[in-house]
């Protein structure tokens, strides 16, 4: 009966020293499966810190773009810009991720990428928007007569500017549709504008050999020329030579007459330089032009 009982004392002071044990390993050790829980936590808890970080930088570029888009709307285009119908981002904090559960995380990481992607969207829309209105007014721009038809670096070729001059063999006064060039035959001429060739004239009629390009709203004549390069239909670009200068027609001496017509009506070609001239130029070619009360056409 005592070694039924000192067996009975062992059992219980090996199961208490074993609860013991255990209790002091939980305590200062973990086991596997919370080893693996707190590794598993501690990479989602990593992996959405830099997806978070990821997204902060994303939507920082987001907001930069959108910026400037609104700015090139407003300055370019002179328009209102558009309004993002994507609510701005809500702040989340650390503290506040740690009381969500990983299908909460789940959710709000979906929700979140979700909102980027539709932000993204939305500046995919407006950039190509923009682009297509930029291409269009680049369009419209080259469209315009902005340069002289003929190299005049020294401003002193022009002979007869816009406007009544005395005609060269009636000696009476006449409207002068455009401005004359006193330049030697053989001379460049030069596209002012993107567009395409209208029609060619021959040396029969009073402008002699000349061409008209339809630049839209805008025409312009090359007239009293010698040899011409193009063809009716083809197309040409702002700068292309297009025909030689000469004297056919009703010419007093080589020259270009050159005009600009706006809707048809016909228009001084001068603030039609722009694009090679400033204001001072502009003037003081004005004034040597002017001097001449005589066209050569």
């Amino acid at each position: 009966m005592q070694g039924f009982v000192k067996w009975i004392f062992r059992l219980l002071y090996a199961v208490g020293f074993a609860v013991l044990y255990y209790l002091l390993f939980s305590i200062f050790f973990d086991t596997p499966i919370e080893y693996e829980l707190k590794q598993s936590t501690s990479r989602l808890s990593n992996t959405y810190n830099e997806l978070l970080t990821s997204f902060d930088t994303l939507e920082q570029v987001i907001a930069n773009i959108d910026q400037r888009d609104k700015s090139i709307y407003k300055i370019v285009f002179e328009a209102e810009p558009y309004q993002d119908s994507v609510e701005s981002r809500k702040v989340v904090t650390a503290e506040s991720l740690e009381k969500l559960s990983n299908n909460e995380l789940g959710e709000m990481f979906s929700t979140k990428l979700l909102s980027t992607q539709q932000r993204v969207m939305v500046q995919r829309v407006n950039m190509t928007a923009q682009i297509e209105q930029i291409e269009q007014e680049r369009k419209k721009f080259n469209q315009i007569p902005a340069i002289q038809p003929i190299d005049n670096k020294d401003l002193e070729l022009l002979a007869a500017s816009y406007g009544v001059k005395i005609h060269p063999f009636y000696k009476s006064k006449h409207f002068h549709r455009g401005v004359d060039y006193a330049v030697p035959t053989g001379t460049a001429v030069f596209a002012t504008a993107d567009g395409v060739v209208e029609k060619i004239e021959t040396k029969g009629n009073t402008s002699g050999l000349s061409v008209t390009l339809n630049h839209s709203k805008y025409k312009t004549v090359y007239s009293n020329l010698d040899k011409v390069l193009v063809r009716p239909g083809s197309s040409v670009v702002r700068g292309d030579i297009i025909a030689f200068t000469g004297n056919s027609g009703l010419s007093y001496a080589p020259h270009l007459h050159y005009e600009v017509l706006l809707n048809g009506k016909n228009v001084d070609p001068l603030p039609y330089f722009f694009a090679e001239l400033d204001m001072r130029s502009s003037a003081r070619m004005r004034k040597i032009a002017e001097v001449a009360m005589q066209s050569f056409d």
